[in-house]
């Protein structure tokens, strides 16, 4: 029996027995379609962390000066207190990076709340994501304007109260009337209108076009922290390879800025964007590493149920094997018949899989914020699996068929 008529035997069987097929098919089918949805959300995150949250969250090329660390996880109460007996960063702590570091780079500062917005027609929009901004920080965020203009380098040096919305902020406070010109106001300040953000949509479900950027020194320094002072102080080297030089650079200015001793540790952190999102490729890595030993659970219970439905199938048909060995069929032949249908079985058992975990990962990118994406070569890997275990699964039944008399075999009843 050559390969093409075992296959189309075993796949004659699973539609001759449609429900028995289903149930000895169904540890295949979750394996596989728990591999193939788990691995495409991971895989999708994974993409989407590294490439658009990681630049519209930190930018491209950037190093942050924080007081704090961005990612803590589970700090014990003496670094707490550690970290909140450091000295807050300053407009000076900027002014003398840039005035100092050596690397060709952009040097702005960052300091974010959260607000009430109003506009001079009185309609409101809650907990708006508010930042004071450096005119720097535009560019390295690259935040691209759709209507109106960017505020100038002058207005953010004089600390000119104009503002930049986010489209969906813009849209619910003005619904269709053009918003440049108009005013809004924070905390009662009124700040002029010069530009609407292009759309940047959500991450992780939060919307990213909530939100407003003023020049840093404009009267928004007064509402986001104490005079002077800044969250972040972020630096975008012009060239990626420069990155750690200016790490090393930075950090010599302000420990002599700050007057540490050598034997002294940092009064603040440098973070990368790739050092913030340490953590993530640490999680993705359990993932990844966990996934085989899950997935190979329900493939094992698959396994023995292929297992012993072959087992059936090779003794409902001992007078057939018989037959077939008193004409001629050597054990060789019985072997890889029996060992072929059981991969088919198991292999349309994995295609099964495959359909139902791809209808599954577009239903979670449809109705969740978590991306998702089916990458082909997983598709592939979980055909392969399931043919794997379709075969191993068939060798214990396929050796018994082989074993057979033929004359005993022809006797059986």
């Amino acid at each position: 029996m050559n390969v093409w008529e075992g296959m189309a035997l075993a796949l004659s069987q699973i539609w001759t027995e449609k429900l028995k097929s289903f149930f000895a098919l169904l540890g295949v089918i979750i394996g596989v379609m728990f591999l193939l949805v788990v691995v495409s959300v991971v895989e999708g995150m994974d993409r989407y962390i590294k490439e658009d949250f990681a630049s519209q969250i930190y930018g491209l090329n950037t190093i942050t000066v924080r007081r704090t660390p961005s990612v803590q996880i589970n700090p014990d109460a003496e670094l707490r207190r550690e970290w909140s007996r450091r000295r807050r960063l300053t407009f000076e702590d900027a002014d003398a990076i840039r005035a100092s570091l050596a690397i060709p780079a952009l040097v702005g500062v960052e300091s974010t709340t959260s607000s009430q917005l109003e506009g001079d027609n009185a309609r409101r929009v809650e907990n708006v994501f508010i930042a004071g901004i450096s005119h720097e920080l535009l560019r390295i965020r690259n935040y691209e304007v759709e209507r109106g203009r960017p505020f100038s380098p002058q207005e953010a040096e004089r600390g000119v109260p104009v503002i930049i919305l986010g489209k969906s902020t813009a849209d619910v406070i003005f619904e269709d009337v053009d918003p440049i010109g108009r005013t809004v106001k924070v905390r009662g300040f009124p700040y002029r209108v010069v530009g609407v953000l292009e759309e940047q949509g959500s991450i992780f479900g939060m919307s990213m076009d909530n939100r407003a950027l003023a020049p840093a020194l404009s009267p928004i320094r007064n509402v986001v922290n104490p005079r002077g002072v800044v969250d972040n102080i972020v630096i975008q080297t012009l060239d990626p390879s420069d990155i750690r030089p200016a790490m090393l650079e930075i950090e010599g200015i302000l420990r002599v800025k700050n007057r540490l001793r050598p034997t002294e540790p940092n009064t603040f952190e440098l973070e990368t964007a790739e050092d913030s999102l340490g953590f993530w490729e640490r999680i993705s890595t359990i993932l990844f590493m966990a996934l085989p030993g899950l997935v190979g659970i329900s493939l094992v219970v698959g396994g023995i149920v292929i297992m012993n439905i072959m087992l059936v199938s090779v003794m409902e048909r001992t007078r057939e094997i018989g037959v077939r060995k008193a004409i001629g069929a050597r054990r060789r032949d019985v072997l890889v018949q029996v060992i072929i249908e059981s991969a088919t079985l198991s292999g349309t058992g994995a295609v099964m899989g495959v359909l139902v975990g791809t209808g599954l990962t577009w239903i979670v990118r449809a109705v969740s914020p978590l991306p998702a994406v089916v990458a082909p070569h997983w598709v592939l890997m979980g055909v392969l699996l399931g043919v794997a275990v379709g075969m191993i699964a068939g060798v214990y039944p396929a050796a018994r068929a082989a074993k057979l008399d033929p004359v005993e075999a022809l006797r059986y009843e």
